[in-house]
C-alpha cells in the first residue's frame, strides 16, 4: 500500500484502532501532540526497516 491510497474501516475496526489511539495517548498522560510526534517517529523507524528489507544486499546491485 502506497501513502497515497486511502483506508477504510467499517466500524468494528473503527472501534478497535480508537481504542489503541486512546491507549497510545494515554500512555502519553494524554499528551496528543506528544502521542503524536512519537508515532511519527516508530513509523519512520518501520519505514526504514522495510525500506532496508526490499533493498537488494550489498554487492549485489547491477546497474
Amino acid at each position: 500500500m502506497t501513502m497515497d491510497q486511502i483506508v477504510s474501516l467499517d466500524s468494528r475496526q473503527e472501534a478497535a484502532l480508537q481504542a489503541v489511539a486512546d491507549k497510545f495517548v494515554a500512555l502519553h498522560k494524554g499528551n496528543v501532540m506528544k502521542a503524536l510526534k512519537e508515532m511519527m517517529v516508530l513509523n519512520g523507524r518501520l519505514q526504514d526497516q522495510l525500506d532496508a528489507l526490499k533493498a537488494p544486499p550489498l554487492g549485489k546491485r547491477y546497474g
